[in-house]
């Protein structure tokens, strides 16, 4: 695709953007697709349909493993995926391991702290081992992906694991974290975008938080690498995770970034073939990162097709994907905030969010507006949106929520906006 300059994207550009989605032409009962559940998987352009059918007609292979022409273009395609991926991100590439979404890369961290918690890794490791009277952070905020695993490894260690509140609004109660991170506290686990809310949270501040008594942080950041500029090196953070599919990459490939001098102090999560350097009957010895976290076969075609997606936004430029975003997040709250009945999670306009919003309308379950749009052609996420604690603060069971993405029009929100008080009125008019 040409590359756009940093400007506003113009209607041009934006119809050029659509075009490379060959699934956005499609239409739903008879509309045409208006496409409002990015924020769950991202619709993939032809450059990274077609990265990964050219590799598999041209080039499949066993990476890492062959000694002839296919094996090694095979392998070089793979690293060269993750060098440009981990650059995209602000890392370097051996700091990239690949996994097969972002909740394994989670409890790849979870799992190797329980590891070396259990005396695995050595003398090397120790400084990752937690126990009792240790403390583990995250916040009510977070998806299951980023809370479950840090629940099993409290449970596994004995550490205690702690919460951090959020207000009636949704943000964070920043004035309970001097009393949350202490000296005991080893990991402090939180969301970058909440996958509900659509807020940009304070990383900044609490990795500083962290920091000062010695925690490890471990940010899910499934919800801003597709939609911000993310440099991890300037966020602070000791780990990142984040998937292929919510960024117009392949399902079944994510990543894991680490910085490189924990990664090396760390116990394998997974074992087997690949990730070692020399086995007897009686033990192995591993590679280093990050092929010692990559055991057995790996997901070759979908990493390479994750490269071409990155390809992909850093031609469109991540800047300019942000300033759109925000504008549709915008443009969405302002126009929910108008409608008879809808309450907003989380703040309304005004505050800084990305291009995702999820409502709830008291007396009409989110299961029954999102059929009724669907049958418009409008394709929105219902449920609780794997965040049942946070919807159980907020006093609701699940919500509809709303997500766009670069290639998401001004046009599409409208059109959700104007159905939605339809869907509500049909409804209200069932129970009268």
């Amino acid at each position: 695709m040409t590359v756009i300059a940093p400007a506003e994207f113009t209607a041009a550009e934006l119809t050029a953007i659509r075009a490379d989605f060959p699934i956005l032409a499609e239409h739903v009962h008879g509309h045409p697709l208006n496409y409002l559940d990015s924020g769950a998987t991202a619709q993939r352009p032809r450059q990274v349909l077609d990265a990964e059918l050219t590799y598999l007609e041209r080039r499949n292979a066993a990476v890492h493993r062959g000694a002839h022409t296919l094996a090694a273009e095979a392998t070089e395609e793979f690293e060269s995926a993750r060098e440009r991926v981990a650059a995209f991100i602000g890392a370097r590439s051996d700091e990239l391991i690949w996994t097969s979404n972002a909740t394994e890369a989670i409890n790849l961290v979870a799992y190797s702290i329980g590891n070396a918690s259990a005396g695995l890794g050595g003398h090397a490791a120790e400084r990752l081992r937690i126990g009792p009277g240790d403390e583990i952070l995250t916040t009510e905020l977070e998806h299951h992906a980023n809370l479950i695993p840090w629940q099993e490894l409290a449970a596994r260690t004995g550490a205690t694991l702690r919460i951090l509140p959020i207000d009636d609004e949704g943000a964070l109660r920043l004035d309970l974290l001097d009393g949350l991170v202490t000296e005991r506290t080893r990991i402090v686990a939180a969301t970058h975008v909440s996958n509900v809310l659509g807020t940009v949270q304070p990383v900044a501040e609490l990795t500083a938080r962290a920091h000062a008594v010695g925690a490890l942080v471990v940010l899910d950041a499934c919800q801003s690498v597709p939609h911000l500029p993310v440099d991890v090196r300037a966020l602070g953070v000791d780990f990142a995770a984040f998937s292929g599919h919510k960024m117009l990459g392949p399902t079944g490939v994510g990543a894991l970034y680490g910085r490189r001098e924990l990664l090396e102090v760390m116990p394998p999560f997974l074992t087997g073939g690949s990730m070692i350097t020399t086995v007897t009957l009686e033990r192995a010895e591993y590679l280093p990162p990050p092929q010692r976290f990559e055991a057995g076969t790996q997901r070759v075609s979908q990493a390479i097709a994750l490269g071409a997606a990155v390809d992909y936004l850093q031609a469109v430029g991540m800047d300019r994907v942000a300033e759109h975003e925000a504008a549709l997040g915008q443009r969405l709250v302002d126009g929910l905030a108008e409608i008879d009945g809808v309450r907003i999670l989380g703040p309304g306009p005004g505050v800084e969010r990305v291009g995702l919003a999820a409502i709830d309308v008291p007396g009409i379950h989110a299961h029954d507006l999102g059929q009724y749009l669907d049958g418009l052609g409008i394709a929105i996420r219902v449920g609780h949106h794997c965040a049942q604690p946070l919807h159980r603060r907020l006093g609701i069971t699940a919500s509809t929520r709303a997500s766009a993405y670069l290639y998401t029009t001004p046009e599409e929100i409208d059109a959700y906006l104007a159905a939605l008080p339809e869907a509500i009125a049909y409804f209200r008019g069932l129970g009268a």
